[in-house]
């Protein structure tokens, strides 16, 4: 079935499907047996190659464009961004986890938890704005990592960026699920099967959630602009239902319930920032819009910090009014802004607050698929998942076999899993890979192939270890220590490495359009603040984590690292065909390989092999 005939110069194709193996394991590795055979045992020679390759900017931007077949529509401006920006965050977080960290860790203080998480998201902001202004494609942090980090460092990230999605669609389709039970007088598992053979933490099967991201996948795949239309008009009916709940629930005040404010202390506060961060995630799928997107330059940073200013203060408004209008150990975990609404004689509120959450969280999934979808595309542009998975549908410009195969996977997860367990889960995976983009972001200015000198190389690599060492110590120290002694040792270490970064080395590269402030101030700071919530994390959810990357890296070594191999040679020597030189290896390529950036008079955005890892 969907196989090819050449008949006298004429392709005729089969009726039905017309998927063949090729569409999904089209390289050499894996023609025949012995070619597999052969790739395995090159693999140490190809991981070094993948290890030290660095894509380019032009690469990105053009050649992994063109293996979608088709290119998406850009239909998107900053007003698009913008409310895609809260479409994507104001969800199940705030009107679910906002309970259950108030009552658990951080009592009244969860306001406090929410600005030390808003802090975070938005330095993580900033890094993601300036790489998707110059790199806007669909791949996003994806994208950056293999520009800056190389190959094997953004597969590590392009797995966790999945899961993020998958789980955090997952979490939010379950939470849809309880709100409807609260619209409808009912307890959330009254619409859940109960499974006995199974754990207690994956037997409450939700079949409610499954249909709504079948509805969402429909929807995801048939137009962004429509999507985008959708979203904008949820979530107008969400802000305004936000904004009743802070009127009417300031109304309703009790100043006595803020007594005490931080019950549990500082740890408490951090514990549910670590938390509270799965609240923040979803601004980056609006990075992978970029592609869509009609003026960048202009676009994505209105977009994406408007988006996270508003935010944050809609946030910390919510949280504070939940804790006025009830005391902390009282408020329910499941639905809390509905029930508090009850507990002070406005029943009726519940279910403006149960219909408001309705349309947050599905302008969350929404978005979410469109987002993960477009994540999904790029990785399998580069052949690390199958190519036909990069397939962009002519007719709708969207990536329908992505689409569809992300929410096939967030729909099994959301049968299953515990909100907790997702949730913080899915918490770790987000910090570790908004980490690795302001890693990324600081190798971007202060290391271009050519421009940086030797000795400058070694110095970078060197404060570079000193902030992550420091950054991985506090963490630790955190974790394990109930004292503040580490933190005079760890914390300047973090000052000094930071300013010797700035003070020491120039910067080999200036942004064209738009640019991060306080470079490297801000983004050594949101390495910090990232690494440091991880530390607020449960082992068993760092367990899991481990469990996950042991999957992606079994993946890697069988299937993902010899499929992008042969197609990072391939176009290589395509590249060198069109042209004759070494002026365009597509993959990757030494200080030959760059372009000369016309713009700026310097080397640009295309920096070769060898500066994947700083010290080659």
């Amino acid at each position: 079935m969907g196989v090819d005939q050449a008949e006298e110069g004429v392709v005729l194709r089969r009726r039905g499907c017309s998927c063949t193996k090729d569409d999904f394991l089209p390289e050499e590795s894996f023609q025949s047996w012995g070619n597999y055979v052969k790739a395995l045992k090159e693999t140490p020679f190809r991981l070094a190659d993948r290890v030290l390759s660095r894509s380019m900017d032009s690469t990105e931007l053009v050649d992994m464009k063109a293996r979608s077949q088709n290119e998406m529509k850009k239909t998107l401006n900053w007003w698009d961004l913008m409310w895609f920006g809260m479409g994507a965050v104001i969800g199940a977080g705030i009107f679910v986890l906002t309970g259950q960290e108030a009552n658990e860790d951080a009592g009244p203080a969860v306001l406090l938890s929410y600005v030390v998480s808003g802090v975070s998201a938005m330095l993580s902001v900033f890094c993601y704005t300036e790489f998707a202004v110059e790199i806007p494609v669909a791949g996003g942090s994806f994208a950056y990592l293999r520009v800056e980090l190389g190959d094997f460092v953004a597969f590590i990230a392009a797995g966790n960026i999945l899961l993020e999605y998958v789980i955090g669609g997952a979490a939010v389709a379950r939470s849809w699920t309880s709100y409807f039970a609260t619209l409808c007088n009912h307890d959330a598992d009254d619409f859940r099967i109960k499974a006995h053979g199974l754990s207690e933490n994956y037997s409450h099967l939700d079949p409610i959630a499954v249909g709504v991201l079948a509805v969402v996948c429909v929807i995801a795949v048939l137009s962004t602009k429509g999507s985008s239309r959708l979203n904008y008009v949820a979530s107008i009916v969400h802000i305004v239902v936000i904004l009743f709940i802070i009127i009417a629930g300031l109304a309703n005040a009790n100043t006595a319930n803020y007594t005490p404010f931080t019950p549990y202390g500082p740890r408490g506060i951090f514990k549910a920032s670590a938390v509270l961060f799965f609240a923040y995630v979803g601004f980056d799928a609006v990075s992978t819009m970029a592609e869509e997107t009609k003026n960048p330059g202009r676009d994505i940073p209105i977009g994406l910090v408007g988006s996270m200013v508003v935010t944050t203060i809609l946030y910390c408004l919510l949280a504070l009014t939940l804790c006025l209008m009830q005391p902390y150990g009282q408020i329910d975990k499941n639905a809390p802004f509905s029930l508090a609404f009850e507990a002070v004689g406005m029943s009726w509120a519940k279910y403006v607050v149960a219909a408001g959450a309705l349309k947050g969280m599905t302008s969350v999934l929404l978005v979410g698929a469109v987002g993960q979808a477009r994540y999904l595309t790029h990785i399998a542009r580069t052949h690390m998942m199958p190519p036909w998975l990069a397939q962009v549908n002519e007719k709708t410009g969207t990536p329908v076999n992505a689409t569809v195969v992300m929410l096939a996977a967030t729909a099994v997860f959301a049968l299953f899993s515990d909100l907790d367990i997702l949730s913080k889960l899915l918490s770790i995976s987000t910090l570790f890979i908004f980490m690795l983009v302001a890693l990324a972001l600081i190798v971007r200015r202060y290391y271009v192939s050519g421009v940086t000198t030797k000795v400058n190389r070694i110095k970078l690599i060197a404060f570079l270890v000193f902030i992550l060492g420091s950054s991985i110590a506090t963490s630790i120290y955190w974790a394990k220590s109930e004292g503040w002694v580490g933190f005079v040792i760890t914390l300047p270490v973090w000052f000094l490495a930071t300013f010797g970064l700035w003070y020491f080395i120039p910067q080999a590269r200036n942004p064209k359009i738009w640019g991060v402030p306080l470079v490297p101030w801000l983004p050594s700071a949101s390495i910090a603040i990232n690494m440091f919530l991880l530390g607020s994390i449960d082992r068993h959810s760092f367990e899991r984590f481990a469990f996950w990357t042991g999957v992606i890296l079994v993946y890697y070594f069988f299937f993902g690292l010899h499929a992008s191999y042969d197609t990072a040679k391939e176009y290589e020597k395509k590249g060198l065909e069109l042209d004759g030189t070494q002026l365009k290896k597509f993959e990757e390529g030494n200080e030959s390989s760059l372009v000369k950036d016309s713009e700026s008079g310097g080397y640009g955005g295309d920096s070769g092999k060898g500066s994947a890892v700083l010290g080659k």
